[in-house]
């Protein structure tokens, strides 16, 4: 294949597709003298690169730059994909093979070898010293005692469980002391797992048996008896279940009796490793198949790898979900978390048995085959946002450049970078013990605190302020450096939050609970204090992904969300006093994003590409809201994209190969919502006449309606051919009072009890009833003229006529009872509305014209 493609020219769809590009210079000792990387490069300033394309999941060499560049007879823009930096010493310091690792803090790893020693790594210092050896001991796994939970650091966190080939388990302390020796599986001890709390100990063997160990080795309980050996084990993100391998089969078993058990055939060989990540409850597992695949705890498969050249020996999550690497054979890659590999190295070491990461998650660490461990830090992640474009060139230095000019500024560093985002003009960097502001309008003067929690596992940004999420708890802080609030609420567990499950905007925070998924807890950002009374917001069934929108004032807020079965729902979080009314805008959608600049919401929808130019329309008049949306073919996007940013007018989405699609939307909706916020509505009407799109008319009429301008909305629901809206639209003009102008343009969005409400305040109790009267509301109708003893006739009259349009007779006791004796007088009842209408003019007469307003939940 690969001489085939070097004598034809490359197929176009390797750059319509735009799948990655994996570059790799050369150096200048290894760049031929002859042949096509010696030949004139087409650009000044361009080095010699040898090209790997990623074409049906296969890494084809197709040859240097320039012979490639020349092939496609296009510009090409190379995409550096973030990388591993490898490192190995030049000496193995284990004579056997190294079979287990695990990291004690971000710079120091122990590893456990065939040749009985404990061996301590050094990172800052370089240094490797024994701790202990353990002779007649043959380690296999090796898994520390969970450090904190919920920010409290753990009694026993300096001791490590290994497990050992004679059927033991060891508790050693980190002075590699063997504080307890247990005898658990005949066979070997294959794995061995603290759970997340650290009050249990799960162990697996070559007798097929899994056991459950307090932490001070007493047995519990033996969870599982079968007839194969267990290879691996995994802790479920709650502690709740077991996952574990059976030949070539899954099984996820809850620890409570007579639960139901997951099974399902995972690969087409013995399943040799396997790891379920606390953050994202997405499932590795790699086998004797030569492949590695992605699961969701459900069991359905969301990535196959294809088959690699070994098996594969190891895998491992990154502690935020958001990366995992996978071991081989000679062979080491770092995946994202749908699957696709950002970088592949064949370093010289054997199989790798063992994969941990730092807790960081910016260093590898693996237990190689041939006695050396290997190390690698992870480099060249990249962030964009505008014209600006940063890159981690290497631990401690960031690369600006602004594409606008191709300005370029270092970023240095006194330590390592653990995080980073870029959003809203400012840039925010936290290293293991610092955290940096910088503005994108200056460089060289960042703002730099100190960290009370070193390792940083979230940062999530708002045009006023940013937060982040450590160990210790979750902190949102102004850009000048100054702590505004910490939320906190029963059970927070601060390890296992992510950008899909807390959502941040300028007045607002917003978190999805891990006990009780349905639940998302509201926080004031400036104070930290839950929203309203306090209570959280409940939905029906669990929740994936919540986002706030960024703009308008606090009491219009509004939160989207995703639930399990793939429905979008809208709600504002505040609640005025009353239980939220949560609306659903979208089914099968799999991934949202709100605009940063205004609330534009974009999602993708099945195999549409949805975007909502205003989903408020939902609460304003529904019947308008399809006639809202942009809608486009997202079937180019393959099987499960993300959407990355929505920027502007520009959306960018990940596919599944990894690839970055940029997408833009109209930019006229943003420009109409700026109008609109500064109520520039002469100016909107002229933009829809303009653009002369159906889409804008409709997103004018609900906007108006939203804001009770009701002259803009019958000129925009006249554009889209509402008749109907526009006659009852100048019926509300024809209303002698404001209030029953504003109650009817309430009853017009859906609002009856709000518009019911302000008749019944007003004082307009007639007006109130003849509501329920025109919406059938007999019942309600017949209840108020009663209460306030007046108009009974009118209702009674009302219905009965109603009852006689439709040949039917009476049935209601209530309405029987207060008919007995009472004559229906029309001429009487006309009378009295026709004073109760001119009694209304003259008020409205009388009184000053006050601005005035109602709080209308939307």
């Amino acid at each position: 294949m690969t001489s085939r493609l070097r004598s034809t020219p490359l197929p176009c769809c390797a750059l319509l597709s735009r799948r990655p590009v994996d570059a790799r210079p050369l150096s200048h000792a290894s760049r031929p003298a002859s042949g096509p990387g010696a030949a004139a490069l087409p650009w000044p300033g361009w080095t010699v690169c040898r090209i790997w394309i990623k074409l049906n999941n296969s890494e084809i060499f197709v040859g240097s730059l320039p012979r490639l560049l020349q092939r496609l007879e296009v510009f090409v823009g190379v995409t550096y994909l973030m990388r591993l930096k490898t490192s190995l010493s030049k000496e193995p310091k284990h004579k056997e093979l190294v079979s287990c690792v695990g990291w004690t803090t971000a710079d120091e790893l122990y590893s456990c070898s065939d040749d009985h020693q404990i061996m301590k790594w050094n990172l800052l210092t370089s240094e490797t010293t024994q701790v202990a050896k353990l002779p007649d001991i043959y380690p296999i796994d090796l898994h520390w005692f969970p450090r904190s939970v919920g920010g409290k650091k753990q009694a026993h966190a300096e001791n490590f469980v290994l497990t050992s080939s004679d059927g033991k388990f060891h508790l050693i302390s980190k002075m590699g002391r063997v504080e307890k020796s247990i005898e658990a599986h005949c066979g070997a001890v294959l794995a061995g797992r603290w759970n997340y709390e650290g009050t249990a100990l799960v162990t697996v063997g070559e007798d097929g048996q899994i056991k459950i160990w307090s932490k001070s080795g007493m047995l519990r309980s033996t969870l599982v008896q079968q007839g194969t050996p267990v290879y691996s084990v995994a802790w479920s993100p709650d502690s709740g279940k077991v996952l574990y391998t059976s030949g070539k089969q899954l099984i996820i078993k809850p620890l409570q009796p007579n639960a139901k058990v997951l099974q399902w055939k995972a690969h087409d060989g013995v399943i040799l490793k396997v790891d379920w990540n606390s953050v994202n409850d997405l499932i590795l597992s790699a086998g004797e198949d030569c492949k590695y695949k992605v699961w969701d705890s459900y069991g359905r498969l969301l990535y196959s790898s294809q088959p690699h050249e070994y098996p594969i020996t190891s895998v491992a999550w990154a502690l935020d979900g958001e990366l995992f690497a996978v071991g081989s054979f000679h062979t080491l890659r770092l995946c994202d978390k749908t699957g696709w590999s950002y970088a592949l190295e064949k370093p010289n070491t054997g199989s790798i048995f063992n994969i941990a990461w730092s807790i960081d998650g910016t260093q590898i660490a693996g237990a190689c085959g041939n006695g050396h461990v290997i190390f690698a830090h992870v480099v060249e992640q990249r962030w964009e946002w505008k014209n600006f474009e940063i890159t981690l060139t290497k631990r401690r230095t960031m690369e600006v450049r602004n594409v606008i000019n191709d300005a370029m500024d270092l970023l240095e560093f006194r330590d390592r970078v653990i995080k980073a985002s870029l959003n809203y003009g400012h840039l925010v960097v936290s290293t293991s013990l610092q955290c940096y502001v910088f503005s994108t309008k200056n460089w060289n003067t960042p703002l730099i605190f100190d960290l009370k929690e070193g390792t940083v596992s979230l940062i999530l940004q708002a045009e006023r302020h940013f937060l982040l999420i450590d160990g210790g708890g979750i902190y949102i802080y102004s850009y000048d450096g100054r702590l505004i609030s910490s939320p906190k609420f029963p059970g927070m567990r601060t390890d296992i939050l992510n950008a899909q499950t807390v959502s941040l905007s300028n007045d607002t925070l917003v978190i999805r609970d891990k006990a009780d998924e349905k639940v998302i807890y509201l926080f004031e950002a400036l104070t930290g204090k839950p929203l309203g009374d306090g209570k959280p917001l409940t939905h029906k069934t669990e929740i994936v992904e919540i986002a706030l929108d960024q703009k308008g004032i606090t009491n219009e807020r509004k939160i989207a969300f995703i639930d399990k079965n793939r429905d979008l729902y809208i709600t504002s979080v505040k609640r005025f006093g009353k239980e939220q009314k949560i609306i659903k805008i979208g089914t099968m959608v799999h991934t949202l994003a709100w605009n940063d600049t205004s609330n534009i919401l974009c999602g993708l929808q099945d195999t549409r590409f949805t975007v909502w130019y205003y989903p408020n329309t939902v609460y304003v008049d529904k019947d308008l809201l399809p006639k809202t949306l942009c809608e486009k073919d997202a079937s180019e996007f393959s099987k499960n994209p993300q959407i990355v940013r929505f920027v502007g007018n520009q959306v960018t989405i990940r596919r599944a190969d990894g690839s970055l699609i940029h997408l833009n939307v109209s930019p006229y909706p943003a420009i109409l919502h700026e109008y609109i916020s500064n109520s520039k509505w002469a100016d909107a009407v002229r933009l829809c006449r303009f653009v002369k799109d159906q889409t804008m008319w409709a997103c004018l009429a609900a906007m108006a309606v939203a804001n009770q301008d009701m002259t803009t909305a019958e000129i925009a629901y006249a554009a889209i051919g509402e008749i109907d809206k526009v006659q009852y639209i100048n019926s509300i003009k024809d209303l002698p009072s404001k209030e029953s102008r504003m109650a009817h343009i309430l009853l017009f969005s859906g609002n009856i009890q709000d518009a019911e409400t302000l008749l019944l305040q007003a004082g307009l109790i007639y007006q109130a009833i003849q509501v329920n009267i025109n919406l059938y509301n007999w019942n309600r109708a017949l209840e108020l003229a009663v209460k306030h003893k007046t108009h009974v006739d009118t209702v009674l009259a009302y219905r009965q006529k109603f009852l006689e349009d439709f040949g039917k007779k009476e049935t209601s006791k209530q309405f029987l009872q207060y008919a007995e004796g009472l004559e229906v007088d029309w001429d009487k009842i006309k009378a009295k509305i026709e004073m109760e209408i001119a009694k209304e003019r003259e008020r409205a007469a009388s009184t000053p014209p006050v601005r005035t307003s109602v709080t209308v939940q939307l």
